[in-house]
């Protein structure tokens, strides 16, 4: 299989319903202008702005997909604050973020709550990202790469799916809006290892994002030495330039061009 990279922007709890609009054309102006040849682009809006910015992407016919940040595995019922997957689907959303750090740390997401949401996206034809990543003392421990790993086969336990429909982005949490970066060494080892517990699902074809503290001056170099098929974006994505620098850096990557 051939992969095509992959740039998510997780745009987190910013931008009201008029500045994701207004973010979003901004992209789709820069995306037309320099369009991405081997690059799939995402925004995960908040909840909030889905069908605005899912709107701008029917009228402009861009070449944007759009994420949700979080979803429910439940299909229904008394789940105040919860919002499902047919609910997303009916807007226009084609893929979820499941488990990310944030979901896990701050809302006690575990990793069976992760296995869950991730069968029920699938069964409903929505791509789930599904985030791992270890804290600074795990990776100042004796086996970052056994952590990160347990974490994606707790995700993918007795899952089987088209390696095509499903992404594993790896986000250190020491690295996340720090400003620090995990080396492009840190980043190559853990997608190796990564690879190989996708590979004992029988997913060796999905793609493995990496994400903390990227942009356009490192993003070139995390894809050759890192290895990675692409990022997952926090803040370098509320801004149309700079997430458009790293879709660019990512392209000029497939291409050949770095």
């Amino acid at each position: 299989m051939t992969r095509r990279g992959l740039v998510v922007g997780n745009w987190k709890m910013n931008l009201d319903y008029v500045e994701a609009v207004h973010l979003t054309q901004q992209l789709v102006t820069l995306l037309r202008a320099q369009a991405p040849a081997s690059v799939d682009v995402v925004v995960a809006p908040p909840f909030v702005d889905l069908r605005s910015v899912t709107s701008v992407v029917e009228a402009e016919r861009a070449d944007i997909e759009v994420a949700a940040q979080h979803v429910s595995h439940r299909e229904r019922g008394a789940f105040t604050g919860e919002v499902s997957l047919d609910m997303l689907t009916r807007l226009g959303v084609s893929w979820v973020i499941v488990g990310h750090s944030e979901r896990r740390t701050l809302f006690h997401m575990d990793d069976d709550v992760v296995r869950e949401t991730t069968r029920a996206a699938l069964a409903r034809r929505v791509r789930p990202i599904v985030c791992v990543g270890e804290d600074l003392a795990v990776r100042d421990g004796d086996d970052p790469e056994a952590f990160v790993t347990a974490q994606v086969g707790a995700a993918l336990a007795g899952i089987g799916a088209d390696p095509d429909a499903v992404v594993v982005a790896y986000e250190p949490i020491w690295a996340i809006g720090s400003g620090r970066s995990a080396s492009a060494e840190q980043v190559r080892a853990m997608t190796v290892a990564i690879r190989r517990a996708l590979a004992a699902h029988g997913l060796e074809g999905s793609r493995v994002l990496y994400g903390g503290s990227v942009t356009a001056d490192n993003a070139g170099t995390l894809v050759d030495d890192g290895a990675v098929d692409g990022f997952l974006v926090g803040g370098a994505s509320l801004k149309a330039d700079s997430f458009h620098g790293i879709v660019r850096a990512v392209d000029d990557c497939y291409a050949g061009r770095r």
